[in-house]
């Protein structure tokens, strides 16, 4: 199931994403959002996704302003860095370091009101930062939530997939030596289209990803090249903090970001941003100045 939130006549919902048009849930008793759906009945989540299934679409695709999948998160999301090989090699290399492969996963969050829409724009503000970069990423979205989840079981706990732009302010983070302002920039986390339910993948770690700027590949990958996959990850996670319905974790970012090319590459305004993960969809967003957003 591909499961979308969005905006109707400026009123928001969520529904299933179906080739006839969009299942509204709210029009047939559900929470009338994903996250309280989520949280509230997330062991029910299955069955009442089933039953709106086979309800009738009411609503076109081309009717509705398609959101971020959870609009507003409950917590942070979580973020992995490094977690190519190759990433990795050109991230050090650009920062003149020597190669160390780290035993354990970076781990950082992003706010969530860094969280945007799959076509939204997103503001590059001078005043802020001048070094913004792009990092598609695939997105894992957990159903059900639990402490210390052994990996052999850890994808039961995935209800879904989206993709991910974690885009980076580089100047500020570095200067700041941490990751979290320079990820936390207001619309710096593009998020969409929609979710894909984990049943319709069964191994996450077959996907292929790419990122585009006006048009030109700048990042193509696969997500087999992962360091720590989607069930250690959240094995990994899950020993330190109790993952709950709702959460977010983002995967990390392939090699080709902008930063670590010769010479750097940054988004300016007018700089379209696409990324795409096979089997669920790609997300397109445009760069602005603060005087387009006025």
């Amino acid at each position: 199931m591909h499961i979308a939130s969005f905006l109707h006549e400026q009123r928001p919902g969520w529904g299933i994403v179906t080739e006839r048009g969009i299942i509204v849930a709210e029009r047939h008793g559900l929470p009338p959002s994903l996250i309280e759906l989520l949280g509230d009945a997330s062991a029910q989540a299955p069955h009442l996704l089933s039953e709106l299934r086979a309800q009738t679409p009411s609503l076109r695709l081309d009717e509705v302003q398609l959101l971020a999948p959870i609009p507003r998160p409950r917590k942070n999301i979580i973020c992995l860095g490094l977690n190519y090989l190759a990433h990795a090699q050109e991230s050090l290399a650009a920062k003149g370091a020597a190669m160390q492969i780290n035993e354990d996963p970076v781990v950082f969050t992003k706010n969530v009101t860094a969280v945007t829409g799959p076509y939204a724009d997103v503001m590059r503000d001078p005043r802020v930062t001048e070094q913004l970069d792009w990092e598609a990423e695939l997105a894992v979205v957990i159903g059900r939530g639990g402490r210390f989840i052994e990996p052999a079981e850890a994808l039961q706990h995935v209800f879904g997939y989206t993709v991910l732009n974690d885009l980076s302010a580089r100047d500020l983070q570095f200067r700041h030596k941490q990751y979290f302002l320079g990820k936390s920039l207001d619309g710096g986390c593009p998020m969409g289209p929609w979710i894909v339910t984990a049943d319709e993948i069964p191994d996450p770690q077959t996907l292929n990803i790419a990122c585009r700027v006006n048009g030109v590949v700048k990042q193509h990958a696969n997500t087999s090249q992962q360091r720590f996959d989607v069930a250690t990850t959240i094995a990994i996670l899950s020993r330190i903090m109790t993952l709950e319905p709702g959460d977010i974790i983002a995967t990390g970012t392939p090699e080709g970001v902008g930063f670590a090319r010769k010479p750097p590459e940054f988004l300016r305004p007018g700089d379209v941003v696409e990324c795409e993960i096979e089997r669920i969809g790609s997300i397109r967003n445009r760069i602005i100045g603060p005087r387009e957003s006025a």
